[in-house]
């Protein structure tokens, strides 16, 4: 099976006080660098947002910029084309992802509509996801892009949970959590 990867990484990171969460560094090296090490696999890697990307990573905007998780992943299957297959998708902070992305791939091959990665405290992770791009599109097409919600897009999905035992999915909200990843062993 095919897979392509759509990295988010437009966010306006308001506990950040508007830092670009793509270039903070962890263990000397973007979040967007680990981002893209972890989707490496991918056929074809597209990053949604005002990002430099290294040749060979497509890049595109949402439509508004700041749209949302939901216009972001739109854009980015747009990009993506007319293809089946899977598609990762990832936000752009989540410095450890890397290590649960071949489970989640594993869990997505026998799954309807794909698998995403279930914290410790029991809540699906829809930006630590692998989805049958057939699917996504479908849910897609029943919503207004610009505004919609993780929630509403995803409603119908009928997805495999892969437990985040590693908190791969912990992500870089506050300086508080930059400094929690900056202090653990990678």
């Amino acid at each position: 099976m095919t897979l392509a990867a759509i990295i988010l990484a437009g966010g306006r990171a308001r506990r950040l006080g508007g830092a670009s969460k793509p270039d903070l560094e962890v263990d000397g090296r973007t979040l967007l660098d680990l981002t893209l090490e972890a989707a490496a696999a991918a056929s074809t890697i597209v990053v949604v947002g005002p990002v430099d990307v290294p040749p060979g990573v497509m890049v595109t905007r949402e439509d508004p910029p700041g749209g949302g998780p939901v216009a972001g992943i739109a854009a980015g299957l747009d990009v993506v084309g007319e293809r089946s297959g899977d598609v990762l998708v990832l936000a752009c902070d989540m410095p450890r992802i890397g290590r649960a992305v071949p489970e989640l791939v594993e869990a997505a091959a026998s799954a309807p509509d794909g698998a995403w990665l279930v914290d410790g405290e029991g809540r699906e992770q829809p930006l630590a996801a692998v989805y049958r791009i057939a699917s996504l599109r479908g849910a897609l097409a029943d919503l207004h892009p610009d505004g919609a919600s993780m929630r509403q897009l995803i409603s119908d999905l009928v997805m495999a949970d892969v437990p985040d035992d590693g908190a791969a999915s912990r992500d870089v909200d506050t300086w508080d959590d930059l400094d929690h990843h900056r202090k653990e062993q990678p």
